[in-house]
């Protein structure tokens, strides 16, 4: 393929990237406009492709692997979603809130169990799930806008912080592990410097939290039904973890198992009538999301496609390992780290266990710099209005301070057990 191709696709991606940056100024909706690039660099690889059998068919078969990948993650995020969307509809997760915390607690106290619970859920749920439920806690409070945020911010760190230390938690980690470059034993370890950088950002954030947040308690009319589907949700997760490390089953599959089992229970306690069809729950997610990640996949794997990707290995070749994983993880926030850890795993780099431990924890975690690094951000500012790249960009420094000391802590963890 030649080069005018390549700086063809290298820009649409930066017009990507400056088009979510930029939403607010110019007045279009993200998905839209990362969705059109993302088409359109795939239509651009195969008319100059066309000329060649073999790069036609290359490019044939990219495709077909890219959208196998989003298919997985659609698929995936519309069952999380609907469970989620459903739950939220009926008030029993805010029920749940309210019977845990108490009717006043402190503002920097709410924080720090809210950070708590992302990690924790995070730990055994998806970043995904974890992230939609965590926000839904957040909302259901009623925060003044400005608190919201922090609380946000604190989430979607906590989330990809948490998500990190488990095969089931990132995407990044199976593929570390399966490589066999770490250990589950060692992944587990993980959690340790990680909830470190939780902690520092939450108590960071809560510094201007002087208040005391009143927890005004909502009641709600749950029917057994709800209580069925939220248990259903949960070993769904439950199912989805086991599965996953018994019998390779992919998340995705124990997902939709688990919606379809929902389904038939409303149908079975009579949830699904003509007046209210609980399908009409999968038309209430937020589709403008699901197609933002499809624009955001198809220019990454356009990318893919032409080996732009390759290029960051050779920092391996100039740099020590340990500060080329750091920047691969400030790299993570700006360039979906699914594909730059494949890159490397792929070139075979020679690491020892220390490094791999702060590879595995820095392409995680790394994505919580900017809103649109990560799944968990991205779900988070579909769901929070106010959230977008700008605000969440203003909690840059509490970020990077957080991400460097949960490094650094790794990186004595990896020496140790070395």
């Amino acid at each position: 393929m030649t080069d005018i191709l390549h700086y063809l696709l290298i820009g649409l991606a930066i017009l990507g990237l400056l088009s979510v940056v930029l939403e607010e100024i110019i007045h279009v909706n993200k998905a839209q406009s990362v969705l059109f690039l993302g088409a359109l660099s795939w239509v651009l690889l195969f008319i100059f492709s066309s000329a060649n059998p073999g790069e036609h068919d290359s490019v044939i078969y990219g495709l077909e692997e890219n959208i196998g990948e989003i298919a997985s993650l659609w698929l995936f995020l519309l069952a999380a979603m609907t469970f989620v969307v459903y739950l939220n509809k009926k008030g029993l997760i805010e029920s749940l809130i309210y019977k845990v915390l108490p009717s006043q607690i402190s503002e920097r106290k709410l924080l720090f169990l809210t950070g708590l619970f992302s990690f924790v859920f995070s730990s055994l749920a998806d970043n995904i799930t974890a992230t939609l439920i965590s926000i839904a806690l957040i909302l259901s409070l009623d925060l003044p806008i400005r608190k919201t945020l922090r609380f946000a911010t604190l989430v979607v760190f906590a989330v990809n912080s948490g998500g990190v230390a488990m095969i089931t938690g990132d995407v990044t980690t199976l593929m570390i592990f399966l490589e066999g470059k770490v250990t589950i034993t060692n992944l587990l370890l993980l959690s340790l410097p990680s909830l470190m950088a939780v902690l520092l950002l939450a108590a960071i954030l809560s510094i201007p939290l002087k208040e005391t947040a009143i927890i005004r308690r909502k009641t709600h009319d749950l029917q057994a039904v709800d209580f069925a589907i939220a248990a259903i949700f949960i070993c769904t997760i439950i199912a989805t973890i086991a599965g996953n490390v018994l019998f390779d089953i992919p998340p995705v599959l124990s997902f939709l198992t688990g919606l379809a089992v929902m389904f038939l229970v409303a149908r079975a306690y009579g949830e699904d009538t003509e007046n209210d069809p609980i399908l009409n729950y999968v038309r209430q997610i937020e589709f403008d999301t699901l197609l933002f990640f499809l624009g955001i996949l198809l220019l990454v794997g356009a990318l893919k496609e032409i080996h732009a990707l390759d290029s960051f290995v050779s920092l391996y070749e100039h740099l020590p390992a340990w500060s080329a994983n750091y920047l691969m993880g400030l790299l993570s926030a700006l360039i979906d780290n699914v594909p730059l850890t494949a890159a490397l795993l792929k070139a075979d780099v020679t690491m020892s266990l220390a490094e791999w431990l702060s590879l595995t924890y820095a392409v995680g975690v790394g994505g919580s710099l900017l809103i649109i690094g990560s799944a968990a951000g991205i779900v988070a500012m579909s769901k929070i209005e106010a959230l977008t790249f700008g605000t969440y960009l203003r909690f840059i420094v509490a970020l990077l301070l957080a991400y460097t000391l949960g490094y650094i802590a790794v990186l004595g963890l990896g020496m140790v057990i070395s």
